[in-house]
């Protein structure tokens, strides 16, 4: 097997966004509001499919077994909720003033999503740190953000002078996310074994529907001509900017829990949770969130890039943590 072929195997999920992206400016007409993939439609279906297939996945008995580190999980829960807005609304009041209104939306709807699930889990594993304690934030996170993350969103719009139905974008989101992973959890007892062979099937579906939406989220702004005057120099800046906000947050949080009394396996966790956004999350929260925008692909371009950084870094940091990393901080 060749290098290329290898890496392509292992990050396929990566390369599926690009090529996703490129095939909605390519081919766009599919994807677009009145193609005949019905986006209007099929998304919210392939919404309601993935957070059934998180049901069906999330073992209830690991996370009351990270139920104890409540020091964590008050660390954990404000910073991805508190303390990343406010950063967020920060650097949006400065640095990112000169993007186009789209992006700034992008960057602040990035700033307020729950972390991720699986990949802070598995990072927190491999490093050696609190794995129970990273499952019970990144659970609760994701939950929690069903209702905070639209509620920061519509406080950020309204303060902007733009209107926004919060109750019912919160009873949207809440039909075809809650409700579906309610419903897998009911139906999981009765499946256990037969929904933990299943475990990487659906990983792998839930990662083809994300794609899917990608594509449909980036061919509607095509077809509707939002890129058309868009600079290259915005989509460096988005790109510069995603890579920017991870660095600064993860040096933030390496020094704040520190301060905070964390020991070395919650520090690593928190290292591992708190910085990290949910892309497979953040995309049907978008497609709900923004229904109808003619910017949605600009608006995801920050998680989009965001998504593969923290990947990579989180990768590069492992061996560094499991050697001892939380005595000299991330640079170390």
């Amino acid at each position: 097997m060749s290098a290329a072929s290898g890496w392509l195997r292992k990050n396929w999920f990566v390369a599926g966004l690009a090529a996703a992206v490129a095939l909605a400016f390519a081919a766009p007409g599919a994807g677009a509001p009145d193609g005949w993939m019905r986006p209007a439609l099929t998304t919210k279906a392939a919404v309601a499919l993935i957070f059934f297939f998180q049901g069906l996945s999330l073992n209830l008995a690991e996370l009351r077994a990270g139920i104890a580190s409540w020091r964590l999980h008050a660390y954990v829960e404000g910073f991805v909720f508190v303390a990343f807005p406010l950063i967020g609304l920060l650097v949006d009041a400065t640095l990112f003033r000169f993007l186009p209104t789209e992006l700034r939306t992008g960057f602040l709807f990035l700033c307020v999503l729950p972390s991720t699930i699986s990949s802070c889990v598995v990072y927190t594993a491999l490093a050696g740190g609190n794995t129970a304690g990273a499952l019970f934030n990144a659970s609760v996170s994701n939950v929690a953000g069903v209702v905070i993350t639209p509620l920061w969103i519509g406080a950020i719009l309204s303060a902007g002078g733009h209107s926004f139905e919060i109750a019912p974008v919160i009873g949207n989101i809440a039909s075809l996310v809650l409700v579906p992973l309610v419903i897998g959890q009911i139906v999981r007892p009765a499946v256990r074994a037969l929904a933990a062979r299943m475990v990487p099937v659906m990983r792998t579906v839930s990662s083809v529907l994300i794609l899917f939406m990608v594509y449909t989220a980036f061919a509607g702004s095509v077809a509707k001509g939002v890129w058309s005057g868009l600079s290259a120099g915005s989509v460096a800046g988005a790109i510069a900017g995603s890579i920017g906000l991870f660095g600064a947050v993860l040096g933030i949080v390496w020094t704040t829990t520190r301060a905070a009394g964390l020991g070395p396996a919650d520090r690593i966790a928190a290292l591992m949770c708190a910085p990290q956004k949910t892309l497979a999350a953040g995309v049907p929260m978008a497609q709900l969130v923004f229904a109808g925008h003619p910017g949605l692909g600009l608006i995801l371009l920050p998680v989009l890039v965001y998504h593969p950084v923290q990947l990579i870094v989180g990768a590069w940091l492992i061996p560094r943590l499991r050697a001892g990393l939380e005595s000299s901080g991330p640079g170390g």
